[in-house]
């Protein structure tokens, strides 16, 4: 029978496993994964076995299971590679996170801060175990991305084998090194707030984000968004309908499976020798925390004090915003709970705070927590934004109103994958103080973002719409080609409370290295902090 499949942390198919079914009776059945990852063997439904899975290049497991006819189980193997997290990822000051490091070697761990410079904090240790391979972690089987991957569940009885390690009081955004013997290399995040307020200024790190594109495991917000596949990938543009089908949308159904934050972020992954003022190379890092951190290596370059937080953490009431003059949301906060959208907005319209959206495609599409670490994207149907006279403006604005009520501007699919510098539209605006530009100049041509290279317009952009409030001001609006340009506005909601908002992505990239794009940012926080 088909007892089920054998796929890796992608879940991708792994042929040839060797794999050995044992029954309480000691009497032993072996099999081997097919080419598809399928696995048939002469064993007896409704049997408990003890599974062995034994493959080179992977980590050799085994679990006890019961197979089922007419219902494939799900065995997945871990990649021999070095990865880890944090768990939890975001603390405050002084309390404990557990580091979960999989490694098949001994291996180095230190704690670095990521600010304008990478600045060293200490040597954790170096971590190895007496039974081979015993830095070696597990996955579950089936689809951890609902479950989490629950490292150091397994093998971590003796107190003293527990790896935990002290937030600094210091605020900012960690990164852990993991180096192993052989030089393998590894970095992850760890994002540390503040045990009490000491900064005018908040400023969030966009992790429901992160988490909405980790496809670790195999499934993401993009890949697999509705549910978990009956069947690995054996070849992605033939297996993938985002690939096989030209009618295809990312959110193709009417629920979606959730997603849990107890998983390692490759894509958050930042070279050993990447500096804050390096291009960002390769695909992930330009919209997530890469990209973040050139923004937190400026304000610290031009002496703004600041306090991190994580979005979990505005949502969950760690962060109270009365506390701050400004809250800085920056690169990519496309995924948000409604919670803490109307948190914000009451906030701002109703008790003066100022935002500042430094980012693009932000407020987009609602999450909903059904734990503290566990998320579930509400995408909508596939005809939640093409009703007739409905003009919904998001998958945000589906089920709340749209955030062009609080930002000024949505994102919109003009100009999306180009970039461009923006042109200066309303010269005299103060936010153009000190910057030397007159009408139709153009600025933000330098930009770190090498995904989409070409400006700090860009990847992503929006723009005012019918929600946006009436006071709005157009101050600049991106070049990008089809008149897709990111626009930068400003609007004063009454009672104090001010926002302004640039509407691309690839702003935060160019805030380094292009001086007007720095001039303006500066002029916005000392407006914001004064008036």
């Amino acid at each position: 029978m088909l007892v089920g499949y054998v796929s890796d942390e992608r879940y991708v198919s792994v042929p040839d496993v060797p794999m050995e079914f044992e029954d309480a009776d000691g009497n032993s059945i072996e099999a081997h994964s097919r080419a598809t990852g399928a696995v048939y063997a002469q064993v007896t439904p409704g049997t408990e076995y003890r599974v062995t899975l034994a493959c080179p290049g992977y980590g050799f497991k085994s679990i006890y299971m019961i197979p089922i006819e007419g219902n494939p189980y799900h065995f997945r193997l871990l990649t021999d590679c070095l990865l880890g997290y944090m768990w939890p990822k975001w603390v405050k000051g002084g309390e404990k996170s557990e580091f979960r490091v999989h490694a098949v070697e001994q291996y180095k761990l230190e704690l670095w801060r990521y600010g304008w410079n990478k600045e060293f904090i200490k040597t954790v240790g170096w971590y190895d175990e007496h039974g081979p391979r015993a830095t070696m972690q597990i996955t579950p089987d089936g689809d951890y991305t609902r479950t989490g991957v629950q490292w150091n569940k397994q093998g971590f009885t003796n107190p003293h084998h527990f790896q935990y390690l002290e937030a600094p009081e210091r605020t900012g955004l960690y990164y852990l090194h993991a180096k192993g013997e052989s030089g393998n290399f590894f970095s992850f995040p760890w994002i540390v707030a503040p045990k009490e307020p000491q900064a005018q200024i908040a400023v969030l790190a966009s992790n429901i984000n992160w988490n909405a594109y980790n496809n670790f495991g195999g499934r993401s917000n993009y890949i697999h968004p509705d549910e978990f596949p009956p069947k690995p990938t054996v070849n992605a543009r033939y297996d993938l309908k985002r690939y096989t089908d030209p009618k295809h949308r990312n959110y193709d159904a009417e629920d979606y499976a959730p997603l849990s934050f107890d998983r390692p972020e490759p894509i958050n992954f930042i070279p050993e020798d990447d500096q804050a003022t390096d291009p960002i190379e390769g695909r992930a890092g330009c919209h997530i925390a890469p990209a973040e951190w050139r923004f937190l290596g400026w304000m610290e370059r031009e002496g703004n004090a600041y306090d991190l937080y994580a979005e979990t953490q505005l949502h969950s009431g760690i962060l109270n915003l009365d506390a701050y003059r400004i809250l800085i949301i920056t690169t990519h906060p496309e995924y948000w709970s409604k919670h803490m959208y109307y948190t914000l907005k009451s906030w701002v319209f109703e008790r003066g705070g100022r935002l500042m959206y430094l980012g693009g495609n932000g407020l987009n599409c609602e999450v909903e927590f059904l734990d503290e670490y566990t998320m579930k994207v509400k995408n909508g149907s596939p005809q939640s934004l093409d009703r007739p006279g409905d003009d919904i403006e998001s998958r945000f604005h589906i089920y709340n109103e749209s955030e062009a009520n609080l930002l000024g501007v949505a994102f919109t699919g003009t100009g999306i994958m180009t970039s461009a510098p923006y042109r200066v539209i309303d010269a005299d605006h103060w936010v153009f103080s000190g910057c030397g530009v007159k009408l139709g100049d153009i600025f933000g041509e330098a930009c770190l973002h090498m995904r989409v290279p070409g400006g700090a317009s860009g990847h992503e952009t929006d723009k005012v719409t019918v929600s946006s409030p009436k006071n709005v001001e157009l101050v600049a609006k991106g070049t990008n080609i089809d008149d897709g340009g990111a626009e930068i506005v400003v609007h004063e909601p009454g009672n104090g409370g001010m926002v302004f908002s640039v509407g691309s992505i690839t702003y935060p990239s160019s805030i380094l290295v292009d001086d007007v794009v720095s001039r303006i940012t500066a002029n916005v926080i000392k407006r914001f902090l004064s008036n």
